[in-house]
C-alpha cells in the first residue's frame, strides 16, 4: 500500500466540509468526500468533481457544498496533481481515465455522473467512451475541446508551444517555478483563469498556495505536468477523432462555457454545441476558464436543475 507522506496537508478541503482519503492506485490517489445523503443503487447517482490542468480538488469548493445538499459529492486529485504525485505513473490524459475508472469503482462502485472541468472534461469524455457503463451524465465545464480554425490567445499559444518541446518545456516550466513565490504562482493562475481575478476567493487562494508550497517541499517533478499537456495537445491535434469520440457519447451532456475563456475559446464550445444538438448548453457572460471558482452561483444555476433532470 503505497501512501502519502505524514506531512500533506490533507486538511485543505476541510472549511468547505470535505474530508480527505487515500486511495492505493498503483500509488497514492488523494480524494475529497464532501458528503451529501447516501442513497440506495436505483437513486441518484453520485457526483465525481474532475478537476483541469494544474488544478486539483480545490477547484470545486465553490459548488461542491451545495451540491452535497441532495446527493453524494467526491472530487479526487489525478495522479501529478494536487496531492496525488505520480510516482512514476504517467501523468497522460489516457492513463488519468482509467485511474478515474477505478476510482469510481473502488469508491463508488455505481454509475456516477462526471462533472469535469478543463482537462478534467477530456478526461471525462475519454472515461464515458471507454466504460459508458461507469457514467450516468457529464457535466462539462469549459472542457478542452478541438479548436479548428480559431484563433488562439497569444500568451496561451506560447506557453503551450514551450510546453510542447523536449527539454525547453522542461527548461521553461522550472524556470516559473524558481523565479516566482508559490503565492505569485497561485495568482498567476487566477489571472490567466478568471475573467476577472478580483472574483477569487481569499480562502481559496490560501489554500492552493499551502499546497503549492507542499509540491515544490516535496520535489514534485515538472515532468508529471508537463506529461498531461503533451497529451492534451495530442488530443487536440487530430481534431476530427476527437470529435468522432464526443460524437458517440450516448449519456445526457450538460456544457457549460465561459465567453472570456482564454485558455478554451468560447467558439470552440458553440462548435462543438453545434455539432451534438442533443446536449444542454449555457454559455457565462464575462466569465473565463474556471467558471465554478469565479461565478459558482451561475454554474450552480445550470448544473442543479440538469442534475435534478437525470433523477
Amino acid at each position: 500500500m503505497t501512501t502519502l507522506p505524514a506531512t500533506a496537508p490533507l486538511g485543505l478541503a476541510a472549511p468547505w466540509g470535505g474530508r480527505s482519503h487515500t486511495l492505493d492506485v498503483d500509488g497514492p490517489v488523494h480524494w475529497v468526500d464532501f458528503g451529501g445523503p447516501e442513497v440506495g443503487a436505483e437513486g441518484r447517482p453520485p457526483v465525481v468533481l474532475v478537476h483541469g490542468l494544474g488544478g486539483s480538488h480545490l477547484n470545486w469548493v465553490g459548488i461542491a457544498p451545495a451540491l452535497a445538499r441532495t446527493r453524494r459529492v467526491v472530487a479526487l486529485d489525478l495522479p501529478g496533481f494536487g496531492l496525488s504525485p505520480a510516482g512514476g505513473r504517467p501523468t497522460t490524459v489516457h492513463h488519468n481515465a482509467a485511474v478515474l475508472s477505478r476510482f469510481v469503482h473502488e469508491v463508488l462502485g455505481r454509475p456516477v455522473v462526471l462533472v469535469g472541468n478543463s482537462m478534467g472534461g477530456m478526461v471525462s469524455l475519454l472515461l464515458a467512451d471507454r466504460r459508458p457503463e461507469q457514467v450516468a451524465g457529464l457535466a462539462l465545464v469549459d472542457p478542452s475541446l478541438p479548436t479548428p480554425g480559431l484563433r488562439p490567445d497569444p500568451q496561451v499559444a506560447l506557453t503551450f508551444g514551450l510546453y510542447a518541446v523536449p527539454r525547453v518545456g522542461e527548461r521553461f516550466v522550472r524556470r516559473l517555478n524558481t523565479r516566482y513565490s508559490d503565492r505569485e504562482r497561485v495568482l498567476g493562475t487566477v489571472n490567466l483563469c478568471f475573467a476577472d481575478p478580483s472574483r477569487a476567493d481569499p480562502d481559496v487562494i490560501d489554500a492552493g498556495v499551502r499546497l503549492v508550497t507542499w509540491r515544490r517541499e516535496h520535489g514534485i517533478s515538472e515532468s508529471e505536468f508537463l506529461g498531461a499537456a503533451r497529451s492534451i495537445l495530442a488530443m487536440l491535434r487530430r481534431p476530427r477523432r476527437y470529435d468522432a469520440l464526443i460524437a458517440g457519447i450516448r449519456q445526457p451532456v450538460l456544457l457549460v462555457h465561459g465567453t472570456r475563456d482564454r485558455l478554451v475559446p468560447v467558439g470552440a464550445a458553440q462548435r462543438t454545441a453545434r455539432l451534438n444538438p442533443a446536449w444542454q448548453t449555457a454559455y457565462l457572460d464575462g466569465i473565463g476558464h474556471t467558471p465554478q471558482l469565479e461565478a459558482p452561483a451561475a454554474v450552480l444555476g445550470h448544473l442543479e436543475p440538469w442534475l435534478a433532470s437525470l433523477d
